[in-house]
């Protein structure tokens, strides 16, 4: 097949920039090796379909870290107010949860997503599911593998929007890192972003690995909430923010956790461990937790105790004889400093199969301002394909359509010009 565009992936970064595409009368192939499209779309949707974030656009860059600044002009273009006046344009309104994250009115993905469908196909999009792409054969063609054979396509101009290493079994398992290496694209390793973690050290035993049995059995899966985490990495970066977050068989996820996973993750990989401070009761001084835990307790057991004077019970309880030995519990000023700053050290990250999204990629000097290779003309990327992370919160689907609407408009501009 020869001539038209091709985007290789059915995320939301190929999507979109089909969409933008497709409306301005392009003849539009999206290839993709799944049988549906949107599979991890729609994974992320099914506790709540987080489109985007409402807090005000200066913040709202900096979730993106040392990728806030290649990634403003398209955010600027196509952010969160741009997102929200598109899903308005498909039908559906949008409101604005507690938290400050934005969401469809009926939560749900599927919904959007059928109307988005509807969309493309109105437009002309050209969708050829269960089409793995394999790389480029000799002449520079684009190679796909279907059940019925291999097909090869020979595009005006490509679009890769295959997405990070995260969740392979919906599609995105990095597969493209070498092909993309060996053609010359600088290209950063993999890592895990937005992950939990394994704790280890615990109990004064450098040697210890993850909880005790105990709590693994008895609190695995239950949340620690109404807390706060602090931490500082060795290059003096540092985190505090109140949240939630869930122990694991293992160690601890969840959305507090991940909003200080790329901190955590440098830090285990420079010094081997990163420990980080959890204050149990945020709402409370220091001075407060002193007083309440040398107050007199009679009788009572100190589980008792902590849980009458400072309704200190259950995962949190737990936690602190997982941290401090029996001295420590007994010792009122050192239980009153571990209340308000657990030190809990964590040792690896989470498979990067388990995660919900990953940094590295294409570094963005491998690309121009309109996300095309700098060494392979013709050939543009958008999505976690480029080399960025950010929180969950809405900003991982912000900056994916963002990019795909950037790479679309290079794509436009690239195929307007004389051959």
């Amino acid at each position: 097949m020869e001539g038209g565009i091709s985007i290789i992936g059915a995320g939301p970064a190929g999507l979109m920039a089909a969409e933008v595409l497709a409306s301005q009368g392009h003849e539009v192939h999206v290839w993709d090796a799944k049988a549906s499209v949107g599979r991890k779309f729609l994974l992320a949707g099914k506790g709540g379909m987080n489109l985007t974030h409402s807090e005000a656009f200066e913040s709202f860059v900096t979730r993106y870290g040392s990728s806030s600044e290649p990634l403003r002009p398209m955010l600027q273009a196509f952010g969160p107010q741009q997102v929200c006046d598109w899903v308005h344009g498909l039908g559906l309104e949008t409101f604005v949860g507690s938290s400050g994250r934005v969401f469809p009115s009926d939560m749900k993905a599927a919904p959007l997503l059928r109307l988005w469908m509807a969309r493309l196909r109105r437009l002309g999009v050209q969708f050829h599911m269960r089409h793995r792409w394999t790389g480029w054969a000799a002449d520079g063609a684009l190679r796909l593998v279907s059940e019925t054979g291999e097909v090869t396509v020979r595009p005006r101009a490509t679009l890769l929007a295959l997405g990070g290493g995260s969740w392979a079994r919906l599609g995105s398992d990095g597969a493209w890192l070498p092909w993309l290496a060996a053609r010359g694209v600088d290209v950063a390793s993999l890592q895990p972003s937005n992950c939990g973690f394994d704790v280890g050290g615990l109990r004064g035993d450098p040697a210890a690995q993850g909880w005790t049995p105990f709590f693994a059995e008895r609190f695995a899966g239950q949340a620690f909430k109404s807390v706060a985490i602090q931490f500082t990495d060795s290059q003096g970066r540092s985190f505090a923010r109140r949240g939630e977050f869930v122990a694991t068989q293992t160690g601890i996820e969840g959305s507090l956790v991940y909003a200080v996973s790329s901190l955590l993750r440098d830090e285990i990989a420079h010094s081997g461990r990163a420990t980080l401070h959890l204050d149990l009761l945020p709402a409370h001084s220091a001075e407060r937790v002193l007083e309440a835990v040398r107050h007199p307790r009679g009788a009572r057991s100190l589980s008792s105790h902590l849980k009458s004077r400072l309704g200190l019970e259950g995962v949190k309880a737990a936690v602190l004889r997982e941290v401090l030995d029996k001295d420590g519990m007994d010792d009122p000023v050192r239980l009153a400093q571990a209340i308000k700053a657990l030190p809990l050290t964590v040792v690896a990250a989470r498979p990067i199969d388990e995660v919900i999204s990953t940094a590295g990629g294409v570094r963005w000097q491998a690309v121009d301002d309109m996300l095309m290779s700098r060494k392979l003309p013709g050939l543009f990327f958008a999505g976690e394909m480029l080399d960025w992370e950010a929180p969950t919160g809405g900003y991982l689907l912000t900056a994916c359509m963002a990019t795909g609407v950037r790479a679309a408009q290079g794509i436009q501009q690239y195929v307007a010009q004389p051959d």
